[in-house]
């Protein structure tokens, strides 16, 4: 064997494990620190490798918050939906509700670094990787949102995907606005479900 090439199993094995250190150096600073008060150079030094390769994983901090809120996303999402198809029968706020529940505590975890995530995937280059991902997943709380309103007899699927948008832009201006930054999670969502019932009210009074 010349040339001093890994095989690729290998080379693999060690480009992931490189990925996860980072993933993992990233996550535990900026919970500890927040984004705006951690570099680049101390999630490489955490991680144990050099600024070159981070950069090659995340170009910027930017993608590195991304990189580890996308994971949080997910896992909120789908803790969501799981609620939200525990509440079938119900009137459909409460489907809803239970499917953005997880979502918000996940952006008002670190208030900071959700809000910063959410400002990236919106004002960000949506054709970044990270991003796109990122962006994937709100789609996909939208679409569950959709899916949800859609089994309301007063609420056509035009109208629906319509509603999802203004809910899910509930959310964002609800979990980032400075007016609310000291408000519970309680709070805050019971001011979402008040602005959501207040949305779909006029489709049941037209029914």
């Amino acid at each position: 064997m010349g040339g001093g090439h890994l095989p690729i199993g290998r080379r693999e094995r060690a480009k992931q494990d490189k990925r996860e250190r980072i993933m993992t150096a990233a996550r535990e600073l900026f919970v500890e620190h927040g984004v705006g008060r951690v570099t680049t150079q101390q999630v490489a030094r955490r991680a144990d490798v050099a600024i070159g390769t981070l950069y090659l994983y995340a170009s910027t901090k930017a993608e590195l918050l991304i990189m580890v809120q996308n994971e949080k996303f997910a896992a909120a999402i789908d803790s969501g939906l799981v609620a939200a198809d525990a509440t079938a029968g119900q009137d459909v706020l409460e489907p809803v509700v239970a499917l953005i529940r997880p979502v918000v505590e996940c952006v008002r975890e670190h208030i900071e670094n959700g809000r910063t995530y959410l400002h990236e995937l919106v004002f960000g280059d949506p054709a970044e990787p990270y991003r796109q991902a990122g962006l994937t997943l709100a789609g996909r709380l939208e679409d569950g949102v959709t899916g949800l309103l859609t089994r309301d007899e007063h609420i056509g699927a035009a109208d629906a995907a319509t509603l999802a948008r203004v809910v899910t832009a509930i959310i964002h201006i609800s979990t980032t606005a400075t007016a609310h930054l000291h408000r519970s999670d309680e709070a805050v969502l019971a001011d979402i479900r008040d602005q959501i019932h207040a949305t779909l009210a006029p489709h049941h009074r037209a029914a």
